[in-house]
């Protein structure tokens, strides 16, 4: 399901009511949810701001609805993530299999 209809219909909104937010017509949001058109970025900060959704997320390349700001991290979490950047694929997919050991591990 396109993201843009799963957000809107999970906070009950119908396409006019979004249409109405977005200042497009009715038709232009059908096109959105059906994947014939994409937002501009100017509407894209719209769905950000309606849904509290990131924009990666809406146009489906995160499965990560809205990461916390960065303000929200200690000092070693931003360490550990930037460790994590500088890995390799497949160290990553080793860091991840050794971290949900451990979270798996506590359970």
């Amino acid at each position: 399901m396109n993201r843009i209809k799963e957000l809107r219909e999970n906070k009950g909104m119908t396409q006019v009511r979004l249409s109405i937010e977005l200042a497009v017509s009715q038709e232009t949001v059908s096109a959105y949810e059906k994947g014939k058109h994409y937002p501009s970025v100017e509407v894209l900060l719209k769905l950000s701001d309606i849904f509290d959704a990131s924009i990666d997320y809406i146009l489906g390349l995160s499965d990560v609805k809205k990461l916390p700001p960065t303000s929200d991290f200690k000092p070693e979490e931003l360490n550990i993530i930037s460790m994590y950047r500088s890995l390799t694929a497949k160290e990553k997919e080793l860091a991840k299999a050794y971290m949900q050991g451990l979270h798996d591990s506590e359970k």
